[in-house]
């Protein structure tokens, strides 16, 4: 993924920033306990195909 774009990407929920998951292909959003997915290197931005997690 390209750190210049994980720079510019936020959370379509609000707005907050992403942490990027290398391991599960993942953008994390800590407030929304959210993981939106990446495919292809694309990252898919749309709330009805993240995921709910489990924050600790």
């Amino acid at each position: 993924m390209d750190a210049r774009l994980l720079d510019i990407l936020v959370c379509p929920l609000c707005k907050g920033p992403l942490e990027h998951d290398k391991k599960a292909q993942e953008l994390i959003c800590k407030p929304d306990r959210l993981a939106y997915p990446i495919r292809d290197g694309i990252p898919i931005m749309w709330t009805d195909e993240a995921r709910k997690v489990e924050l600790v």
